[in-house]
């Protein structure tokens, strides 16, 4: 068993302690965190994006911070500012919650744009820049952000140009009806909604660092063939009638990057089509601008993919 398999079974078995019915999100979070990429995690309110979030960071002992984006949120509250020391009569510099880990932006698309692209800045360049001065995010740094699918009223939807920094966007939906049963009765029988100890959550024994992860990753092989079916996928997005807008190319490498840490997280050797298929809704969708007579006929970008998917010839 190779490391990447070993930490995600381990998480994934202790991640059902707190949260069921959400293990292929878990699995995708996971996904994010070795590529080195960020999720937004779209989903009505009280599925547990939070929850989920802050028992990742935990297991994984990582720091975890959580921003709740309102319209009044300034950059300076997420990135810091500096301070004024009067009895040093020197400034100094305050860094904000995007010094951490895992970072949950919690409705993301209720602040104004200028607050969301300084958020944008530290996803893409792994730093923020005050007065001039660039500081460092730590290793890893990665960003869940949330929405909420159903109400619009006073949001700021993300341009294409910031969706584009998600690596993955990631429905969470309800769970099935036996997991909500078990989720009642863990409840029933004492459990707290804001207790993480009812479960001894613990960070997992993990003695490789984030880096080796990511190599063993990397060592992963992806046939020719695998690539040029990423290839041929992404080209018919662009030439798709109901799409306005196809997939870049900084989309097709998020997708072979992707496909090769959910095969070795799969415990295998080489990438496989079943990797490049599961992955390519989350990695496209929102990087997709249909057609205007498509919205309205109701056509969503999965529909579209999922067609697509159907049209491009699979790899032997």
């Amino acid at each position: 068993m190779n490391l990447c398999h070993q930490i995600h079974e381990e998480l994934q078995e202790h991640t059902a302690r707190i949260i069921l019915g959400q293990e292929r999100v878990t699995t995708l979070m996971l996904v994010a965190l070795l590529a080195g990429g960020h999720v937004l995690l779209e989903g009505v309110p009280g599925t547990g994006k939070t929850l989920l979030v802050r028992s990742m960071a935990r297991l994984l002992n990582y720091r975890f911070q959580r921003i709740q984006f309102t319209p009044d949120l300034m950059p300076s509250d997420i990135t810091g500012t500096n301070v004024f020391d009067q009895q040093g009569s020197h400034f100094y510099f305050k860094s904000g919650p995007v010094f951490t880990n895992l970072l949950l932006a919690d409705e993301i698309n209720r602040t104004p744009p200028k607050t969301q692209s300084a958020l944008m800045e530290a996803m893409e360049e792994k730093q923020v820049t005050i007065d001039g001065v660039s500081y460092n995010l730590p290793i890893p740094f990665t960003v869940f952000a949330t929405q909420n699918p159903l109400e619009h009223q006073g949001t700021y939807p993300l341009p294409e140009a910031q969706l584009d920094r998600f690596m993955l966007k990631v429905f969470m939906g309800y769970p099935e009806k036996e997991q909500e049963k078990e989720i009642i009765d863990r409840y029933a029988r004492g459990l707290s909604l804001h207790d993480h100890e009812f479960a001894e959550l613990k960070p997992l024994e993990i003695k490789t660092p984030l880096e080796k992860l990511q190599e063993e990753a990397l060592e992963v092989t992806i046939d020719e063939t695998i690539c040029d079916y990423i290839m041929r996928i992404t080209l018919e997005t662009r030439e798709d009638q109901d799409l306005y807008l196809g997939a870049s190319s900084r989309a097709a490498i998020h997708l072979l990057t992707t496909s090769r840490v959910l095969a070795a997280l799969r415990g295998k050797s080489f990438v496989s089509p079943d990797e490049v298929k599961e992955l390519a809704k989350p990695v496209l969708r929102h990087r997709l601008i249909p057609e205007p007579e498509a919205e309205v006929e109701g056509i969503t970008t999965d529909e579209i993919l999922e067609g697509i998917l159907t049209r491009v010839q699979v790899p032997r």
